[in-house]
């Protein structure tokens, strides 16, 4: 294996706990591995405010959007077991799924954001979001296409997944519920033993409490418990779009399997021609609406939108990104409400996986992934 600059990693904790004593977060959980050796595997800072609580290698966190992640890569399973295509129109498994122009939609479009529905957080103001078939209820009755499917890259934080999760459910072979098939599928084989969809009773000792910091604009209400993002902390919960929990150490296996195409430990999720297929670009130079107005507000270059497959890929060319300007264009990953991120760099060979306690900013948070991203990228030799 090529070398590691153990200086230039120990200046990655260095700026980190620099970062933490100014207050931009509280604490973080990293590991970065170079082959599948970790090379760098730190618990770092406090759980909460006043440090409150030393965070620890195994403190199990809310993932928000790396869910998506695992719901991306069933439905990619899935389609290699031929249940449906990527071409398939949603309403053909979704019969519900009427209405022009989003009935013409397909998996590709959900998958890659193209769907022409906009991004909205909550399918209809102030319902409970912890159950799918209310979920998929609601958005079927309130989301409406606003542009014909594949005309834009538009971020949607709960909608496609929704779909999404309810179209594996429709055609499991099995009849599970989402929260079974997840389990089954990925997280047992890749013994992710501390990843749940809702936070399992037994991680809850574990759990870092999402500190929103008023960063995050809308409640995740709960219908079992108090609180408005009490959904984080319900066992009951069935979200496909922000409903897991998991430790560093566990999204770190996940993000193994991905560099190894597909496999971890004699388990195959994917193949390796659909792990190739998904790290590519398929948004050609759209720009990610969402982020669009991220960019803006915040003077920067607006970027392209760089949707492979349910990953977003880096792409080339030099402007803000969660991966840094050092990753290689196939570099793929997936982020969290500014907090939860990994990404696999397949000509680095590198593996990055972070948890972090206090949510940023989403343009904080994408210049400070950025920044650790290439910090670690500068110690491959």
């Amino acid at each position: 294996m090529t070398a590691i600059w153990q200086e230039r990693l120990d200046h990655l904790k260095a700026v980190i706990e620099a970062d933490i004593a100014k207050g931009d977060y509280y604490g973080a959980v990293l590991k970065v591995g170079r082959g599948g050796i970790l090379v760098f595997d730190e618990a770092i800072g406090h759980a909460y405010a006043g440090q409150q609580r030393a965070l620890k290698k195994d403190d199990v966190f809310s993932l928000f959007s790396v869910t998506k992640a695992f719901t991306n890569v069933l439905i990619l399973r899935a389609i290699e077991e031929g249940r449906f295509a990527l071409t398939t129109k949603v309403r053909d498994v979704l019969p519900e799924f009427t209405g022009k122009p989003r009935e013409d939609a397909t998996f590709y479009h959900l998958i890659t954001h193209q769907a022409g529905m906009p991004g909205v957080w909550s399918p209809k103001p102030g319902m409970f979001l912890d159950r799918l078939q209310e979920l998929f209820e609601e958005s079927i009755a309130h989301v409406h296409g606003t542009s014909p499917p594949g005309e834009r890259c538009d971020y949607s934080p709960l909608v496609n997944h929704v779909l999404m999760g309810m179209a594996l459910v429709r055609t499991d072979p099995k009849g599970r519920d989402y929260r079974t098939l997840l389990h089954d599928d990925l997280f047992e084989p890749l013994k992710m033993h501390s990843t749940s969809m809702g936070l399992r009773a037994d991680l809850d000792v574990r759990h870092v409490r999402p500190d929103m910091r008023g960063t995050v604009p809308i409640k995740h209400l709960s219908r079992n418990r108090p609180g408005d993002h009490a959904l984080f902390e319900d066992p009951e919960v069935e979200a496909p779009h922000v409903g897991c929990a998991s430790t560093c150490g566990d999204l770190w296996r996940f993000a193994e399997m991905l560099r190894r195409e597909g496999e971890l430990e004699g388990h195959r999720i994917l193949s390796p021609r659909m792990i190739r297929l998904a790290r590519r670009i398929h948004t050609g130079d759209k720009p990610n609406e969402l982020y669009k107005g991220v960019a803006l507000r915040a003077g920067w270059q607006v970027p392209p939108a760089n949707q492979g497959l349910g990953f977003q890929v880096r792409g080339t060319g030099v402007y803000q990104h969660l991966f840094g300007q050092l990753s290689s264009p196939e570099t793929f990953g997936n982020y969290g409400a500014g907090s939860t991120m990994f990404w696999v760099d397949p000509e680095a060979d590198v593996t990055f996986a972070f948890l972090s306690a206090g949510v940023m900013t989403q343009a904080a948070n994408i210049e400070r992934c950025g920044k650790l991203s290439d910090i670690a990228l500068s110690a491959c030799l």
